[in-house]
């Protein structure tokens, strides 16, 4: 496994890849150690520059697939959220399927996601608009909502 630190507008972020796939990116790291040579971490890392300064909306990144079925399932849904939009749990849980009573299931699937901002689970709310939780706390969750939609709060 190969990590990297970059900054960015919602603090320190560790990016980590295995097998060339971008495995994990973790919030609220620290600068550690060298730059490490590693050419997904290379295109991630420009990849979210774009997305931070609002000149990206995709991002086509080689992912590892890991978690459950469930988790999987609800992670594809994420990526059908449009730049700019959100949906709710319950939205999700009805999309994949399920009674709306999953939609804690579908939360704790989201707070499980290896990859925030790839897998866009910042665009996902509570039923009432709210920014619910978020794994990267709601202030990141609002600067990634406001990068996507200026102007929103």
């Amino acid at each position: 496994m190969t990590t990297r630190w970059m900054d960015s507008p919602i603090g320190g972020l560790r990016l980590h890849s295995s097998a060339g796939l971008l495995t994990a990116i973790d919030f609220g790291a620290e600068p550690q150690g060298g730059r490490a040579d590693d050419a997904v971490l290379d295109v991630a890392e420009q990849q979210l520059e774009e997305y931070f300064a609002g000149e990206r909306t995709d991002f086509e990144l080689p992912l590892a697939n890991t978690g459950t079925e469930f988790q999987q399932k609800v992670w594809g849904e994420l990526h059908r959220i449009p730049y700019g939009e959100t949906a709710s749990y319950g939205e999700i849980a009805r999309r994949l399927g399920y009674e709306m009573g999953v939609s804690r299931a579908v939360g704790a699937a989201n707070g499980a996601n290896p990859l925030p901002i790839v897998v866009p689970c910042h665009r996902v709310i509570g039923a009432d608009g709210t920014l619910t939780g978020y794994a990267g706390g709601v202030e990141r969750k609002k600067v990634l909502l406001a990068i996507e939609r200026p102007g929103l709060f």
